[in-house]
């Protein structure tokens, strides 16, 4: 009986090894197998983004510019400034900024980044000039900016016509200045809204719902709304009527001694067309002699060519009185007083009123041929139909006749820097954004070719560029300055960024490919077997 229990445990003991065995055979030929076959599988190449590579947002846009960061010690021109006046022009239009409440209404560069400095400006009563280049150097940061492709910015100046008029309609004084029209209407405003747009369309409504273009220049010269009680003021000549209509506000000397000041209210929804650019064009004044005070004398001694010549301008403005003095300055689009000499009108499309610009170069302040050195900090706080771009600008120089001499000769190229405040510096946010993956190896592409999604579709052109600091590559293009009536040929552009390589294709994932099942089957039919 022992013997027997002896020899079934042993065959027990037996039994267990075997299938221990069987166990660790199989085991190690699984993973034989899946050696075997990984072997001959292709590599794989994991991403972690998708393809094409998603356009990640630029720490500051401006549409159509391009924009290099500056110290301070490179800002020329910056230490000879009067820096107290242009800080009171500043808190001037602080005023409106630090009573905003919630987001702005507008999706722009700056948004609603100069709240911070005016909060910051409105406790700071500042008596000298050190303070306050301290309170903008503490509070912005400098960039050169220009229109995408060229190196520089342009600028022109404006004024605020003193004429000569009368409040009732004589032989003397009969052209009409108007007031909007109650049949004028523009999309999303309505009649009690005040200063509409100075672009865009404007319709006149016929019967109850239908809407038609407005009347155009001519149409309203030859009498389209006279009658309607529309008359704010009468004047001597329509060339008068047309220099207040170009600046957007005019004081009207009464015979009586008093003063009416009138301000832009609306317009006929009609390009402007610069008069001047039309003489250019047809070779009667010179680009280099043009200037308002040539275009005056050319319309007074040609009155039949004045009438086709303005009517080559269709748009028309529309006025409404304001109860300024003669001691008051006239009022720009932001709603404040201007500063002769430091107030600017700016494309409102791209720019946020309250922006200080300083603007560099020489212009001809004492004369015509005069080359008079301009470094000055300005405040954007106007707008123009004609003032288009990044690096544009309309310098205000204040009233009266001399004020007109100075601004009527100004068609020139100056360096803008733009001061933006620190909260949206572009050199520190970029440091934020993600670093793009690493480009694969040409090698790596060659094997896994990829078609681009995308690659039908019509590239997305950026509308900013950056431009490195201390950049030393250039690429010349000549650029065309088209926003002002007498604009010389840009001949010049700006440094343009290194040359980038075309960049390759990262591959995707290659999908899985099958097991041969057949030959694991085989192999397990074969271990079954023994």
């Amino acid at each position: 009986m022992e013997l027997e229990a002896l020899t079934k445990h042993l065959s027990y003991g037996r039994l267990a090894i075997a299938c221990c065995a069987l166990a660790v055979v199989c085991s190690t030929a699984a993973i034989g197998a899946r050696y075997r076959s990984n072997r001959h599988a292709p590599p794989r190449h994991e991403q972690s983004h998708p393809i094409p590579y998603p356009n990640l947002e630029l720490p500051l846009q401006v549409s159509g510019s391009q924009y290099e960061p500056l110290a301070w010690a490179n800002v020329s021109g910056w230490n000879d400034d009067d820096h107290l006046a242009a800080y009171n022009a500043f808190r001037t239009s602080c005023k409106p900024i630090a009573a905003q409440q919630g987001a702005p209404a507008d999706s722009k560069a700056l948004g609603g980044s100069l709240r911070d400095p005016c909060r910051i400006a409105k406790g700071l009563d500042l008596g000298s000039g050190a303070k306050a280049k301290e309170f903008f150097e503490q509070n912005f940061v400098p960039l050169r900016i220009s229109r995408l492709g060229e190196d520089a910015g342009f600028v022109t100046g404006y004024y605020e016509p003193v004429l000569d008029g009368s409040r009732t309609q004589t032989d003397v004084y009969n052209v009409p200045v108007y007031r909007r029209p109650s049949n004028l209407f523009v999309r999303g405003k309505t009649q009690a809204s005040v200063g509409l747009p100075n672009s865009g369309p404007v319709y006149r409504k016929i019967g109850r719902r239908k809407l038609v273009p407005y009347y155009d220049r001519g149409q309203i010269e030859d009498g389209a709304i006279a009658g309607r009680g529309l008359e704010i003021a009468w004047l001597k000549s329509q060339t008068d009527l047309l220099f207040a209509q170009i600046q957007g506000s005019a004081r009207i000397k009464f015979e009586d001694g008093t003063t009416l000041r009138i301000n832009y209210d609306a317009h006929n929804g009609y390009p402007y067309t610069p008069v001047g650019r039309v003489l250019i064009d047809r070779g009667i004044i010179p680009r280099d002699q043009m200037s308002m005070q040539k275009i005056r004398e050319w319309m007074e001694q040609n009155p039949d060519g004045a009438k086709e010549l303005r009517r080559q301008n269709r748009a028309y403005v529309f006025f409404r009185e304001v109860p300024l003095s003669d001691k008051d300055e006239a009022v720009g689009a932001q709603g404040v007083p201007l500063t002769p000499g430091r107030s600017i009108a700016v494309d409102k499309a791209l720019h946020v009123y309250g922006t200080p610009f300083f603007i560099a170069g020489e212009l001809p302040i004492e004369s015509e041929q005069s080359k008079t050195p301009f470094h000055r900090l300005m405040i954007a706080q106007d707008t123009g139909s004609a003032i288009v771009g990044p690096a544009r600008a309309d310098l205000y120089f204040g009233a009266g006749a001399d004020a007109g001499k100075v601004s009527g000769r100004l068609r020139h190229n100056m360096q803008f820097v733009m001061l933006v405040p620190k909260g949206l510096d572009p050199v520190a946010r970029g440091h934020k954004l993600p670093i793009p993956d690493e480009r694969p190896s040409a090698k790596i592409a060659k094997l896994f070719p990829q078609t681009d999604p995308q690659k039908d579709k019509p590239a997305d052109v950026p509308t900013a560029t950056v431009a490195k600091a201390g950049s030393k590559d250039a690429a010349k293009t000549p650029a065309a300055k088209d926003a002002a009536p007498a604009a010389p040929a840009a001949t010049t552009s700006v440094a343009q960024s290194a040359p980038v390589a075309e960049p390759v294709p990262l591959p995707v994932a290659r999908p899985d490919i099958p097991q041969p099942e057949k030959r694991r089957t085989r192999r397990t039919r074969h271990h079954r077997d023994q």
